[in-house]
């Protein structure tokens, strides 16, 4: 089969190659997909430039799209034939998606409705399952978002495209940081109330401005390094933090403000969401995805030839939407 690999860490351009690999089998439990689609998410480019490579090969990227044309022992014959997005294809195991076959746990390829095409199966996997359970999580620490203010970093991000949807969804009121006006608008059209620039404005100033001295209720994050410092300020009393990401792996805040108002962060990781969790996820946005109730926001596409440009791309970060790769013609 044709992939996309590399065998150690750095740039793209120097270590991501493309050519044949032997097309893997399933095993007992599993399903063999033919993959149409792959999406590339900031945690593939920090694995390639950074994670170490402890196989003599990793093909890089766990979010994908296509349709399964081959079951193993043990799974119903039935799903062959089967529209599926996957997830964790890339997770613990070095053979992820950019390739034209993945065999993986029948349990990783989610049934994809006839309505919501490939490009979109591949942004579900990492970014929408994200937003799923970090609104899961402030469901349960906040309780019905109904009227209730949340601020979510990086609106207009992958991820926050999605929660910015699922909030507005649920009747709260989004305030959403953003780069750029362009952002802005991408944000906006997503269900975002207000916007707060972050390069150019202090985010609790505003955020208290916009909510008349109380605080937002919520605070959903994509970069705890950066929120640390200023969460405490834009909060009410007992608001709560969900977390999904850190571009620092140390930070530091005052702790009087998050005791005396009894605040709260909650981290996750999506790669390592509970078994119930994960399976509340799955039927959750199964069920979004059949109201048809999901904008879906796919950026630059790439041929799977064109890997070391999608990767670029993506570090760029300068891209509305998800980067998706496409393995072959949908």
């Amino acid at each position: 089969m044709k992939a996309s690999w590399y065998s150690r860490n750095g740039d793209a351009n120097d270590v991501l190659q493309v050519g044949e690999l032997p097309t893997p089998e399933p095993g007992p439990g599993e399903v063999r997909v033919r993959l149409l689609t792959s999406g590339v998410n900031p945690s593939d480019v920090k694995s390639r430039r950074a994670k170490p490579v402890t196989d003599p090969l990793v093909v890089p990227h766990s979010d994908g799209a296509g349709v399964i044309d081959r079951v193993g022992a043990g799974v119903p014959a039935s799903r062959v034939g089967e529209r599926v997005w996957v997830w964790n294809g890339q997770w613990q195991r070095a053979l992820g998606t950019a390739c034209e076959y993945i065999a993986l746990p029948e349990a990783q390829a989610v049934r994809l409705p006839d309505q919501t095409d490939f490009a979109a199966g591949a942004c579900l996997g990492i970014p929408a399952f994200t937003a799923v359970q970090a609104v899961t999580w402030a469901e349960r620490l906040a309780g019905d978002l109904r009227g209730q203010s949340v601020l979510v970093t990086g609106a207009s991000s992958a991820v926050g495209h999605y929660i910015t949807q699922l909030v507005t969804l649920a009747g709260g009121r989004v305030i959403g940081t953003v780069g750029s006006e362009a952002k802005a608008a991408h944000a906006r059209a997503a269900g975002m109330q207000e916007a707060i620039f972050y390069k150019t404005e202090s985010v609790p100033e505003r955020v208290k401005a916009l909510t008349r001295g109380q605080g937002v209720s919520v605070i959903i994050d994509m970069d705890f390094s950066s929120t640390a410092g200023w969460a405490a300020e834009a909060l009410k009393p007992h608001g709560q933090v969900v977390c999904y990401g850190s571009n620092a792996l140390q930070q530091t805040f005052e702790y009087r403000p998050w005791l005396f108002n009894s605040l709260g962060v909650k981290f996750f990781l999506v790669y390592e969401l509970s078994p119930a969790d994960r399976a509340l996820a799955v039927a959750r946005l199964t069920a979004l995805l059949a109201q048809g109730a999901l904008q879906h926001s796919i950026g630059p596409r790439f041929s799977l030839d064109q890997m070391v440009q999608a990767h670029q791309a993506v570090e760029a970060g300068q891209s509305i939407g998800n980067v998706v790769v496409d393995i072959a013609p949908n």
